[in-house]
């Protein structure tokens, strides 16, 4: 039994925010990273590899607020952040405000694989880009109209804001990405990419470089990928308290994601979507938000693809 889950962001989709020619492009972008994925796990390769190409997929694909179709910071720069964690050893890697780096989930994997460390960030970030190799793009590469199109809107302004603000932005690109995997192995993981919010100062960190907030995986509870307004998912750690959830309490994934997305989230009035997996290979497409970009294939032949709150 193995499994591939992923999400390439939430908020405004609807299907009146996306049109008939967009619709399909949305889920060939999401069908892709899923199959590479898939068949990698098929061949044999860990959840932590499936977890890493997913998200390269998704990175690659300037539909999505991550990798090359990040959003601008206030200064007009793309500032990236990145996590990935291993379920069967709790180690983990995360990189934040990093810039050039064209797969910022591959680097946060070396940060978990070389560095001894778990999160860098910065200039710091940077060089150690450079000493491992990363592969590296110019500015040009991460240019993307639309992007571009929506920081200028407010860039003279302190407005700042996720990348999806409602039916009334002309933008159709939504945001952070993330994928959660089980091993032929029985191994779980997880990871998490994205380019922030637009317009973000003050080097802004949200909660996709932060283990337990954004990212997490635990063999013996779940693997969690988040997105949405990343101060909430910090202030509710909301990918470990899934896990907690379900070591303390004996929830079930699916009882455990709804308790947090759809009771704690809610209270604190905050929108919340994750994707979540087990060891018995269990799926969780959790959110309370419009819709999410989203999809899952399993082993077992069961698979999904969905953009809307009603798929």
């Amino acid at each position: 039994m193995f499994t591939i889950a992923i999400h390439g962001g939430a908020g405004a989709v609807t299907r009146k925010t996306i049109s008939n020619e967009e619709d399909p492009i949305f889920r060939a972008g999401l069908k892709a990273a899923l199959d590479a994925a898939y068949d990698l796990l098929a061949s044999g390769k860990s959840a932590v590899d499936a977890v890493e190409l997913a998200i390269q997929c998704l990175e690659n694909n300037p539909l999505f607020n991550a990798g090359k179709g990040a959003v601008y910071t206030k200064k007009g720069l793309h500032e990236m952040d990145a996590s990935i964690m291993d379920g069967s050893n709790l180690k983990a890697g995360a990189i934040a405000g990093v810039r050039n780096v064209k797969n910022p989930v591959s680097l946060a994997r070396k940060v978990m694989d070389q560095s001894g460390h778990v999160l860098l960030s910065g200039k710091g970030a940077g060089e150690f880009a450079l000493q491992v190799k990363a592969e590296m793009e110019s500015e040009e590469y991460f240019y993307t109209r639309q992007r571009y199109d929506q920081w200028l809107q407010v860039r003279h302004t302190d407005f700042y804001h996720l990348d999806h603000i409602g039916d009334e932005t002309p933008d159709r690109k939504f945001g952070t990405v993330g994928a959660v995997a089980l091993d032929q192995n029985g191994h779980l993981a997880a990871g998490t990419s994205t380019g922030g919010m637009i317009n973000k100062q003050f080097g802004r960190i949200g909660d996709s470089p932060l283990i337990g907030c954004g990212t997490y995986a635990n063999d013996d509870t779940c693997a969690i990928s988040c997105t949405g307004h990343g101060e909430y998912f910090i202030r509710a750690v909301v990918a470990y308290d899934v896990s907690c959830l379900m070591e303390y309490k004996g929830l079930s994934l699916k009882e455990a994601t709804e308790k947090v997305m759809l009771e704690k989230l809610k209270k604190m009035q905050a929108e919340g979507r994750l994707i979540g997996a087990d060891a018995q290979g269990n799926i969780s497409l959790c959110f309370n938000a419009a819709g999410m970009h989203r999809g899952f294939r399993k082993s077992t032949g069961e698979q999904l693809i969905a953009l809307y709150g009603d798929e």
